[in-house]
């Protein structure tokens, strides 16, 4: 009988996971070009697999290779239409790279394609100059009045505005609307840490281990990679706070 080996087995698995943490572990290894193979592989099995796809564009960037990048987007989208995180992969390549207006453009386009995205609508509010911010925030609100992600970007409006009562109130309603949402979590702890006391501080703490948050862009960003995978929640929380900007 053939002895099939660890390296062969995964040639013929369709777990994105798998590709996944291979890729990673070749990055943190300093090996980009073995990441990169083993991302395209994965792709070949698990086109539809969103997180492969944003994990090679992320690849392509960090290398510098910018247009690349896009064109792995592109690709991306056309073989998962109607998908907001891989528009908003594609806006925050346009603002990483100081094209504003670009990034507009798309973000109406992507808004068109997945009018119903609050994660997309979030992003559109801080797009915009601060005079039109808040017009924006109440046209997320219409479309998506009980989304986290829109709740969280009110909140950060408010923030930024220095709002302090009127941010805790709106970052209370992001985390009650969806426990599972970890970076409503970790802008809460990150402005308790800026606005309030140790005790506030400690309270938001033990309510995010209590709700256990499994989801979110910057949260799965931390929780995900895989220096992290054995962290608590406890340990997670500030880690992924500490990666925040203070909203302005």
């Amino acid at each position: 009988m053939q002895v099939v080996s660890a390296s062969n087995w995964l040639a013929f698995s369709p777990l994105f996971q798998l590709w996944m943490m291979r890729g990673q572990i070749e990055e943190e290894q300093g090996v980009p070009e073995k990441a990169r193979e083993y991302y395209n592989l994965g792709l070949r099995k698990c086109s539809n697999s969103v997180p492969l796809w944003l994990l090679l564009s992320k690849l392509e960037q960090k290398a510098g290779n910018v247009t690349k990048a896009r064109s792995v987007l592109e690709n991306a989208r056309q073989k998962n239409p109607k998908n907001p995180k891989l528009w908003l992969a594609a806006i925050e390549i346009e603002l990483t790279n100081d094209q504003k207006s670009v990034a507009r453009s798309m973000m109406a386009k992507a808004i068109q394609d997945c009018p119903n995205a609050g994660l997309l609508w979030a992003e559109s509010i801080f797009l915009e100059a601060r005079p039109q911010r808040k017009t924006k925030s109440v046209d997320a609100l219409k479309k998506c009045e009980h989304d986290p992600f829109v709740l969280l970007a009110v909140s950060k409006l408010f923030w930024s505005e220095r709002k302090v009562t009127k941010t805790r109130e709106w970052l209370n309603r992001a985390v009650k609307i969806e426990p599972d949402f970890g970076d409503a979590w970790a802008f809460f702890y990150k402005f308790e840490l800026q606005y309030g006391t140790e005790a506030q501080q400690k309270e938001i703490l033990e309510r995010c281990v209590r709700a256990e948050p499994r989801h979110g862009v910057q949260w799965t960003g931390v929780s995900k990679n895989i220096k992290n995978w054995r962290l608590r929640t406890d340990s997670l929380l500030p880690l992924v706070a500490k990666r925040l900007s203070v909203p302005s």
